[in-house]
This record gives C-alpha cells, sequence and structure tokens, in this order.
C-alpha cells in the first residue's frame, strides 16, 4: 500500500517551500519597519535635542531652567509612551501574520492528516475500526488544543496591548503632572 504517489510529495514540498519564502518575506517586512520606526525615533530624538540644549543655554534664570527641564521630562515621557506604543503595534501585526500563516499551514496539514486516515481506513483490514477511530479521536483533540491555544495567545496580546496602555497613560498624566507641579512651584 503506497500512502504518497510522487505528485503529492512534490506538491508537498512546493507548499514547504512557498511557505518558507512566505514566511521570510514577513520576516524581513517586519525588520524593515522596526528600522524604520528606529530610524525616525532617532531623527527626531537628536533634532529635539539640540533645540532643547539650545534652549538650555538660552535660559539665565535657575526658575526659568527647572520649569524648561519638567517639560523636557513631561514632553519624554510622553514620547516614550508613543515609540512604545508603535513597537507595540508593529511587532503585534507581525505576529498577527505569523499567527494568519501558521494558522493555514495548520488547516492545510490537518487537511492532508484526515486524507491520510480516510484513505487508510479504506484500505484497513475488517477489525480495525476501532484502531482507526482512536486515532480520528486523537487527531479531533490535538485539533481542539490548538484552537484553545489559540484563543489563549490571542487573549494574552489583548490584555498585554490594554496594559500597555494604561502603564503609557498613567505615565503621561504623572509626568504631565510633575511638570505642572514644577512650574507652579517655580512660578511662586
Amino acid at each position: 500500500m503506497n500512502l504518497l504517489t510522487t505528485e503529492q510529495i512534490a506538491a508537498a514540498q512546493k507548499a514547504n517551500l512557498e511557505s518558507a519564502c512566505g514566511l521570510t518575506t514577513r520576516v524581513i517586512e517586519g525588520i524593515e519597519k522596526l528600522a524604520e520606526l528606529n530610524l525616525k525615533t532617532i531623527q527626531s530624538t537628536l533634532a529635539e535635542t539640540r533645540q532643547n540644549a539650545l534652549k538650555a543655554l538660552s535660559v539665565n534664570d535657575p526658575q526659568a531652567w527647572l520649569a524648561l527641564q519638567g517639560a523636557l521630562v513631561a514632553s519624554t515621557a510622553e514620547k516614550v509612551q508613543l515609540y512604545s506604543r508603535e513597537l507595540f503595534q508593529t511587532v503585534s501585526a507581525a505576529q498577527g501574520e505569523f499567527a494568519q500563516l501558521a494558522q493555514a499551514q495548520y488547516e492545510a496539514y490537518n487537511r492532508r492528516v484526515q486524507t491520510l486516515i480516510e484513505d487508510v481506513a479504506r484500505s484497513a483490514p475488517a477489525g480495525s475500526e476501532a484502531a482507526i477511530a482512536g486515532w480520528k479521536s486523537a487527531i479531533g483533540a490535538t485539533h481542539t488544543l490548538i484552537e484553545t491555544l489559540q484563543r489563549a495567545s490571542q487573549q494574552t496580546v489583548q490584555v498585554a496591548e490594554s496594559s500597555l496602555d494604561a502603564v503609557a497613560t498613567a505615565a503621561s498624566k504623572t509626568a504631565r503632572r510633575t511638570a505642572g507641579q514644577t512650574a507652579a512651584t517655580l512660578g511662586r
């Protein structure tokens, strides 16, 4: 009994090659997006650092200098929050694409396994129904486990995203409040 023909093997190898190329493309796109984000962040940070240094050098009053420092702290906290959010979104999008690719591969694999089981069941000797039923049951349980893990993974990403938003918002509020308090203290 020959379960796979040379055409089926060639088709499987072609599908695997396509998957590998697709995954490689996604990885490169993700790296490119991260590089763009980091380059943009570095460029804006250098420009802002220059401007802030010039402002600090032009301040003669210690109170004005402290107020400027408070404003810079608040501004930096907001920029870190924005960078973190963009970084998380980029990584999250890449993870979503990988999950979609993995899901497609899993579904294709599952179809091939189901076809194999059906072929084996048709050519199996009498009395092997219990073994085939057990095999089908094990595959069904595995499928259920994978779906559960996928849902848990999606929930984890959602919790991480909402936690990041909450922490970033709290940090931004604290930085603004501190800057406001510093300015109010210096204004007295």
